[in-house]
């Protein structure tokens, strides 16, 4: 049962910052808005979390450098695709790669120092609970955020008034604009909360899963996120079952390692990325699920005037 235990805190670990960063690009993508920026976002959000929590002395300041690190790189990415109209995917792309760099040099001085541990929240009386209690009662701020999140996305988008008109805004942005919503400002916000949400998982990585700072410790992160919103067809519930199953495949293969599974370590390693692969590839065959839930004007630019 101790292992059992271990395995499942240890999965539900892993799973965080995939939830964190795929809810925020899942209300970026019903805003009808790809940013393929996610991974950049998410590594600049590790460094910089890393690093005002090493300056401040405190976990929790470094959460919210690692959320403003994020939300900055979403709004440098919304200048250039809503203000400017620039390619969204070509300049996702240039800010992931932008990223990658620009925290490699940041965290130059950072490499090999011990980090800052985001504290543990342990609920008295239920966290001794067998089994379940550390699992659901002894998490990180992070994780419980997570679910809150999805939760509160789930809620925004399917109750409320001004979830319908996002989802509209993403359908046809051009009939929302002549009903008066307004496309650019919503989807700023949109972007805004995805970046946010994707340095929020950048700062799970260097306080949480691995407190300390590791160059490109994203590990391509970011592009299982974006794979997770097609996944779960644009829908938050269905987000959150597909990241504790990505994250079970990545400790998965840890686990197997440890146990001395006859396997390749480099075969075990790619399992994860593997796994994203054959979703897509099965997701794919199924063409009619996929248009009925994708937002018809998901990365199409809006120019008002036109």
């Amino acid at each position: 049962m101790g292992l059992f235990e271990a395995i499942l805190f240890s999965v539900m670990t892993a799973a965080t910052p995939l939830v964190l960063a795929a809810i925020g690009e899942l209300v970026v993508e019903r805003s009808g808005v790809l940013n393929l920026g996610v991974e950049g976002m998410m590594i600049m959000g590790a460094v910089v979390a890393f690093a005002g929590a090493q300056l401040s002395g405190s976990a929790f300041v470094g959460v919210l450098c690692g959320l403003l690190a994020g939300a900055a790189f979403s709004l440098l990415f919304g200048f250039l695709t809503l203000t400017l109209v620039a390619n969204q995917v070509a300049t996702g792309l240039a800010l992931t790669i932008l990223g990658l760099g620009l925290s490699g040099m940041i965290g130059e001085r950072f490499i090999g120092l011990p980090g800052v541990r985001l504290p543990v929240l342990n609920v008295p009386g239920l966290s001794d609970v067998p089994i379940v209690g550390r699992v659901l009662f002894g998490q990180d701020l992070l994780f419980y955020l997570s679910i809150a999140l999805v939760v509160g996305v789930a809620w925004f988008l399917f109750r409320t008034r001004a979830g319908l008109k996002l989802r509209a805004i993403g359908d046809n942005h051009g009939s929302a604009h002549a009903l008066g919503v307004p496309v650019i400002r919503t989807r700023y916000l949109a972007v805004l909360f995805g970046g946010a949400c994707a340095g929020l998982a950048g700062a799970h990585l260097s306080l949480v899963y691995t407190p300390q700072w590791v160059e490109n410790m994203s590990a391509g992160r970011g592009w299982i996120a974006l794979a997770l919103v097609v996944f779960a067809s644009w829908r938050p519930w269905r987000l959150l079952a597909g990241a504790y199953l990505f994250g079970a495949v990545s400790i998965g293969q840890l686990h197997a390692q440890a146990l001395g599974i006859g396997i390749p370590s480099q075969f075990m390693s790619m399992l994860p990325y593997l796994a994203t692969i054959l979703v897509l590839v099965l997701i794919s065959m199924d063409r009619r699920l996929t248009l009925i839930n994708r937002p018809a004007s998901l990365a199409q630019p809006f120019v008002p005037e036109r």
